[in-house]
């Protein structure tokens, strides 16, 4: 008995899906509360969807989501300047923390490990985008200490839920990237 098997290099629904509610999600923890940061930026939730994104829907999946949700916060924040940067920034973080999470054997401490260096893509990114806008890297160090404090409570509440989910059969099951 022969058997057919269909192959398409398209993803199915649920994937798709799954990433445009994380999108969504991104966006929304991004634009929910914003603190002007003082080279005209703005610190906000969205890191902690960001990485969450990386460790449920892995490297690929976390970034697309990550980085249209951010950049798309940026839009409807009134920040549309950061928008590219915030795109190629928070698509790197993810990229980094899911493929890093992976590799490091998805255990608890290497999410702390992914988090912390995926932050610190964000406040590298961030100096040098602003160093570009100011035309100083000197000057845009003085945002430093906001991305330094927004990367923290991202990395600490992305590790802190996605510990918990990890501890959840159902949620075990349908993000096996966990």
């Amino acid at each position: 008995m022969k058997t057919s098997h269909k192959i398409s290099a398209a993803p199915d629904v649920r994937i798709l899906t799954t990433s445009a509610l994380f999108a969504a999600l991104c966006c929304m923890a991004t634009t929910i509360l914003v603190v002007p940061s003082p080279t005209g930026g703005y610190m906000n939730l969205g890191d902690t969807i960001v990485l969450l994104g990386a460790y449920l829907l892995g490297p690929f999946w976390g970034a697309v989501a990550g980085g249209f949700g951010s950049a798309l916060a940026d839009l409807m924040a009134g920040y549309p300047i950061y928008a590219p940067a915030t795109f190629l920034i928070k698509a790197l973080m993810a990229t980094l923390a899911g493929l890093l999470y992976c590799a490091l054997h998805k255990t608890s401490w290497s999410m702390v490990v992914c988090a912390a260096l995926a932050e610190a893509i964000m406040v590298t990114g961030y100096w040098l985008y602003d160093g570009l806008l100011l035309g100083s890297l000197a000057g845009s160090a003085v945002g430093i200490p906001s991305n330094l404090l927004q990367g923290l409570f991202g990395a600490t509440a992305s590790t802190l839920l996605a510990a918990a989910f990890r501890k959840i059969p159902y949620v075990k099951d349908k993000f096996p990237h966990l």
